[in-house]
Order: C-alpha cells, then structure tokens, then sequence
C-alpha cells in the first residue's frame, strides 16, 4: 500500500497537483494531521482535496475506518484523485466530488455531517472558514495547514470565526524532520444558515 501510495503521489507531482519537494516530505505533512487529531473521525472531509494531500494519506495509511469525502472544483484533479481510490481499494468508503464548497455546503446530507475537516493550500483563511463550517457538525473540528512563520491570532481572528460558529484558532506543532503547523478550529455551535454565500463571495468579500 505505502509503495503503492508513493508512486500515486509522485504521479500527482508530476502532473502539478503537489508541490516540490520530496514524497516522505508530504507523507510526513498529512499524518501529521492525525497527530493533532488521534481519535479516528467515522466521517472527514478533504477541502479542496487537490493531488491527495492529506486525504488520501490519511485514508489509506492512518485511520482506516473512517469514511471519506474528497472536494474540489477542479475535474483534472478530482479524476486523478477517482483513479487513486480506485487503485488503493478505497471505493467503498471514499466519495470524490467536483464541486465548488459553496454549493455544496447547502445541500442536505452535507450540511452539518462530518467529524473533521482537513485543508491544504485550499485559500485564505477567510475562505477556508467559511468554506468549512458549515459541512462540520456541532463539535467538529477544522484542521488547516497553516505558514512556519505566520500569527494565527491575526490571520484567524476570534470574531471572524464567532460569526461562522467557529471558535478560537489553535497553533499545533507537530515536530519531525520538518516541523508541520496546524490550526485547529473547534465547530461550537451550528453554523448559521446564511453562510456559505453564493459561490466566489468568499474571496472576493472575506469575511475578516
């Protein structure tokens, strides 16, 4: 599986899915979401699920009893994403969609339905919040890459993330050969029905 599971990820290298750098450098990255988050979610959601990173690590190495859905607007990126899933066994409890989270995030069966929501290089943090909430569950968790060197109070400010349901912004770092900072967001309370807006809204007029 792990073989199998490098050689997929330096095909999505090669067609420009991930960035530079080595295979082991993004493998380490994606477990270490599951380090911030131990206890294995019976449903996540890859945000913006792109060439596989963390979803598909975490799916295929990590937690194998959780149910996947993997999200991204992009349809080059979610058919490699469908022959990887097909390819590591993974169909029956992986979903891969094309879609864009806004619209997405009002549909029942969606809406308020996972555990955990995983993000890589999805957006800014304005995006990412709102794009996220409302798939999460009260209770739910939204873990997100975040810069070495960035604030996490600044980017990911408290009244911001009150307005999604969303509490304070966590730093975790996760050491290894090249520490991996996380932010983790706790889903306190449901979020409110006006959000997400209509899609391209929250870029173009983030929230914080």
């Amino acid at each position: 599986m792990n073989d199998q599971l490098r050689d997929l990820l330096r095909e999505s290298r090669q067609r420009g899915f991930l960035g530079p750098g080595p295979v082991e450098g993004h493998l380490d990255h994606a477990r270490a979401f599951a380090v911030v988050r131990p206890d294995a979610p019976a449903l996540a959601l890859d945000l913006g699920a792109g060439g596989g990173l963390p979803g598909l690590v975490l799916a295929a190495t990590v937690w194998p009893d959780t149910r996947w859905r993997f999200l991204d607007g992009n349809l080059r990126r979610t058919a490699f994403l469908t022959e990887a899933v097909e390819a590591l066994g993974l169909v029956d409890r992986v979903e891969v969609r094309c879609d864009r989270a806004e619209a997405v995030g009002r549909e029942p069966g969606w809406r308020g339905s996972v555990d955990l929501v995983v993000a890589r290089s999805f957006g800014a943090p304005a995006v990412t919040a709102e794009c996220a909430a409302p798939f999460l569950r009260s209770g739910g968790e939204l873990l997100v890459s975040e810069p070495p060197d960035a604030d996490p109070a600044a980017r990911w400010p408290s009244s911001g993330l009150a307005e999604l349901g969303l509490g304070p912004a966590r730093l975790e770092v996760v050491p290894g050969r090249t520490p991996t900072h996380l932010v983790r967001l706790v889903q306190e309370q449901p979020c409110p029905d006006r959000y997400p807006r209509r899609v391209g809204i929250p870029s173009k007029r983030p929230l914080f």
